[in-house]
Parts: structure tokens; C-alpha cells; sequence
């Protein structure tokens, strides 16, 4: 156990009979999450396409190392084409690594070296950084590319083609504007993009981390009507990236299928085998509410066989839905409607409303809402897998000013959320102090130990849950002495939960101990 793992230990108590001698030591109360901006993007020239000097409208997640994050500015820098940052978690150190270049056009009408508007995020493998330009290129129809972690080494690994007409009806080999991030998979990179492939509707690719091997996985199909009024067999306009389980990739369609309304799909690492798993259901008008959601455009995760994701739109209200699918297609559940938006102005909700990418600890999933809470600007919000408990953790503020209003922790995130340790890290597109966005963390509730004596036994109990957090992934752990190097042992038998508490029982004979909850 490290020093720094010590530090983060939730709760930690001395058991000596004396002290469990007095009974009864009370529990304090569980702590409620704290949101904090951990940067603000600077202020910046040239309205919706600012150049300045770190960056705007951060649409992507963060990836972690150690304490630093890692991401990417759409837009912004000394070009106007974007940039790749890194900015410590306590909020310190904020690098830009790379300004992508300029070229001829300007922002989103650009072609350069590197490609421009890094929208999809990061991944991360060992000291390199892999990510997609959605535009930008010798074709303009955007780039893979990698940088060194230091901001050295920054390398165009592919330029999607040129091709016949015009987005969003452009056809190529190998598809156009990458909008979603990648996965890494051993020494290979998959994404999507959006449109261009033999139909126009978008494809899904893979290409080896030097940039050799390209390989065009599946060209969505041809259908009837054009983008992003269609339908056809598999979706189209895959907006969002791929997740990768044993060898089967499975990702949505945001339009496209029967109804037009998008897809989820799987479909083997070669290509092979592509099956649409559900088609989004149509939509009723006035409100354009159905069942099940519509337009997803946020990546998906795996839990056991079960996929859970968010639609941006549709459902009970029309403002977007949680849902779950088994990884064959049956089992699909709404497990949450986001409400609707209350009039007038700033049109604000309890939940949150348009909803993005979501990340799993335990039981709970965590996410963002592009639009409604308090203020109308977003939220971060938390629900149990089974659809109970949603909690609305942190509404982004009301702003001042037009199109880019300021305000203290940013506005309308439209990024997924990363989870490292008790805290969440995001960015916000817009707001913060000049308006082109922040990057922001929320600390979240984490359980904490009773002593309670009984008879010869002291019992140590904590909460099986607080208000919809989960606290599964606890473990109670024990050590005889705090001498470095401290040596935790998990205690054993395991807890038994009793009416929402979890209880294990220790005599009080015995050395002392120290106890701890470790996470």
C-alpha cells in the first residue's frame, strides 16, 4: 500500500478495548459531494471559433495518470483549430501540449497537416496519446493522431479521404468527420465516423497504432430518404465511439433503422457478423416521444451481458432516456426519462436534460445532461443500474451574457464523466470565466464506519447505500499497527447487510487494530 493510497483511506478507527469499552461511538454524518472548477479556458478572439491560448468548448472525456488529466479543446489556441492539454487533478498545472495547426480555410472549412477540432477525447497507452480531428487533413474530413504525454511527437496517423459531393452526403473509402474517440485494443486502434463510406451514412474502422493497417470495418448502409431524415437496415451517423468486449465491438447509430431514430449495434473486431441489436421506435409529434429514446450519440458500456446507454432525445418528455439492452438485443428497459423543460427562460428541470455518456462504479452509473437542472446549463447526475435512486449531484449555474455566458463552473457538458477514486472529473463546453468552458471535478458521498459495543463483540457497520450512491466496492480492512510500510488486510467473514447497514462483528479480547474502508 502507498503512501498516497493511505491518504485517500475514507475513514479510519483505533479498537482497543478501552475504547470499545465506552460502547457506543457515534457515527458521523455522510458527506455530500463537492463540486470544484479546476480550470477555466481562457478568453479568446473570433466568437464560435475563438483563438487564445489554451483552448474552448472542451467536448471530450478526460483520461487520468496518476494525478494528471488529460484532453482536448474542439476549438481554440493560437490557430483556432483546437488543442491537447493536461491539467493536474487539484486543479494545478494546466499545459497546453499541442495547438493543431493552421491551414487553408478556417474552422470547420480547414485543410493542414494535422487535422483540426479534436472533439472525441483521448486514450491513453503508456506515454502516447491517441485521438481523432473531426475535420482538418489534406481533405478536410479529418485525421487520427497520436502526441507524446510531454507534447512532443504529435503525428497525423490518418487522413480520411476525399470523396464524390458534399457532407453529409459524401461517399469515400473510408468514411469522414470522426467525431466519436477511440479504443485501444493491444496494438490496435478502433473508431467511427460520422459520414462518407460507400453510402455517405458514416463506417467503422480500425488502423494499428503506427498508423499502418487501416481497415474499413462496415459502411453503414443505403437507405430510403437522406441524412439525417433516413432509414435503413443498420443506422446510421455513428456519432458516438465503440466500446470492445473479448472480440465484439458494440456501438449506436444515432439515425438510421426502421424508424430513423438510430440504432445499437454489434459487430465482430474483423467486421464480420455486423447485427443490429434494437431500433429506436418512432417518435410521436407534438414533443417527438416514443418509448425507448432517440438519437444516441454517447458511447456505450458493458456490465456482465448488459449494455447500458442514453439517448439525446425522445422518451416519456422527449429530453432524452437511460436505458439497458442484454449484449443479444433482448431485455431493452428505459430505466430513466429525463423531464421536461419548464418555460420560460433558462427552461430549467429537476434532472437535467439531453444526456451523455455514461460510466459505471458498482451498482451506480454516473453521467452528464447537456441542458436543464436549476439553471438550465446542465447537470451531473447519478442512478442505480436498476433504474431507482436517480440524484441530480450538481446543476451548473445561471450565466451572464449571450452566446457564451460566464459563470463560476462552465455549462452545457456534453462530455462523459471519469471516475478516479471519490471523485468525478468532466468539462463543460461553455461557461466558467470567459465562456469557452471549464474543466471541473465532484467529489462524491463515501460511507463511514459505527462502532457499536455488544456484549463481549464490537460491531463496525456502515451504510449499505446514502440517497441512491451505492457504496458497493467498500471493503473493511484492518492492519495491527500505522508503521510504514502499513500492511491492510481485508477482514474476514465478509459483511452482512441488515436493514441498509452492513455489520461485521470482531470480539474485543484481542491486540488492538486499526480499521479502515478501502476503496
Amino acid at each position: 500500500m502507498t503512501e498516497n493510497e493511505i491518504m485517500k483511506t475514507k475513514n479510519l478507527f483505533l479498537l482497543p478495548a478501552l475504547i470499545a469499552s465506552f460502547g457506543l461511538i457515534p457515527a458521523g454524518r455522510v458527506m455530500g459531494q463537492t463540486f470544484t472548477t479546476l480550470h477555466s479556458f481562457a478568453p479568446g478572439t473570433g466568437g464560435y471559433y475563438p483563438t487564445n491560448s489554451d483552448g474552448a468548448s472542451p467536448y471530450g472525456e478526460l483520461v487520468l495518470s496518476g494525478n494528471t488529466l488529460y484532453g482536448t479543446a474542439e476549438v481554440g489556441g493560437g490557430s483556432g483549430n483546437g488543442t491537447v492539454f493536461r491539467v493536474n487533478t487539484d486543479g494545478t498545472g494546466f499545459t497546453n501540449l499541442h495547438t493543431f495547426s493552421a491551414g487553408s480555410g478556417s474552422f470547420p472549412d480547414v485543410t493542414n497537416s494535422e487535422g483540426a477540432g479534436p472533439y472525441g477525447g483521448l486514450v491513453l497507452s503508456g506515454n502516447t496519446l491517441f485521438g481523432t480531428a473531426i475535420v482538418g487533413g489534406s481533405s478536410g474530413n479529418g485525421t487520427v493522431f497520436r502526441l507524446n504525454i510531454d507534447g512532443t511527437g504529435f503525428t497525423n496517423l490518418h487522413t480520411f479521404a476525399a470523396g464524390s459531393g458534399s457532407i453529409p452526403s459524401l461517399t469515400n473509402s473510408d468514411g469522414a468527420n470522426p467525431f466519436a474517440g477511440l479504443i485501444l485494443s493491444n496494438n490496435t486502434l478502433y473508431g467511427a465516423a460520422v459520414f462518407g463510406g460507400s453510402s455517405g451514412n458514416g463506417t467503422l474502422f480500425a488502423l494499428n497504432t503506427d498508423g499502418t493497417g487501416f481497415t474499413n470495418l462496415h459502411d453503414f448502409a443505403a437507405g430510403s430518404g437522406s441524412f439525417p431524415d433516413l432509414t435503413n437496415s443498420d443506422g446510421a451517423g455513428p456519432f458516438a465511439g465503440l466500446m470492445l468486449s473479448n472480440n465484439t465491438l458494440y456501438g449506436t447509430a444515432e439515425v438510421g433503422g426502421s424508424s430513423g431514430n438510430g440504432s445499437v449495434f454489434k459487430v465482430n473486431a474483423d467486421g464480420t457478423d455486423f447485427t443490429n441489436l434494437h431500433n429506436f421506435t418512432p417518435l410521436i409529434y407534438p414533443g417527438g416521444t416514443n418509448s425507448d429514446g432517440d438519437g444516441s450519440r454517447a458511447r456505450l458500456i458493458l456490465s456482465g451481458n448488459t449494455l447500458y446507454g442514453v439517448s439525446h432525445n425522445g422518451g416519456a418528455s422527449g429530453y432524452g432516456t437511460v436505458f439497458a439492452l442484454s449484449t443479444d438485443g433482448t431485455g431493452f428497459t428505459n430505466l430513466h426519462n429525463f423531464p421536461a423543460l419548464n418555460a420560460p427562460f433558462p427552461y430549467p428541470n429537476s434532472d437535467g436534460a439531453v444526456p451523455n455518456k455514461l460510466i459505471l462504479s458498482g451498482h451506480t452509473l454516473y453521467g452528464t445532461a447537456e441542458i436543464g437542472g436549476t439553471s438550465g446549463n446542465g447537470t451531473v447526475f447519478a442512478l442505480n443500474t436498476d433504474g431507482s435512486g436517480f440524484t441530480n449531484l450538481h446543476s451548473f449555474t445561471l450565466g451572464t451574457g449571450g452566446d457564451f455566458p460566464t459563470n463560476s463552473d462552465g455549462a452545457l457538458p456534453r462530455a462523459g464523466l471519469i471516475l478516479s477514486g471519490n471523485a468525478l472529473y468532466g468539462t463543460a463546453s461553455q461557461g466558467g470565466s470567459s465562456g469557452n468552458g471549464t474543466v471541473f471535478s465532484v467529489s462524491l458521498p463515501a460511507p463511514r464506519l459505527t462502532l457499536v459495543h455488544s456484549d463481549t463483540n464490537v460491531v463496525l457497520m456502515w451504510p449499505t447505500d446514502n440517497g441512491g450512491f451505492d457504496f458497493t466496492g467498500y471493503t473493511l480492512q484492518s492492519a495491527s499497527n500505522l508503521v510504514s510500510p502499513t500492511v491492510w488486510t481485508n477482514v474476514s467473514p465478509a459483511p452482512v447487510a441488515v436493514n441498509g447497514q452492513n455489520a461485521v462483528t470482531n470480539p474485543i479480547s484481542g491486540p488492538q487494530q486499526f480499521y479502515r474502508l478501502n476503496q
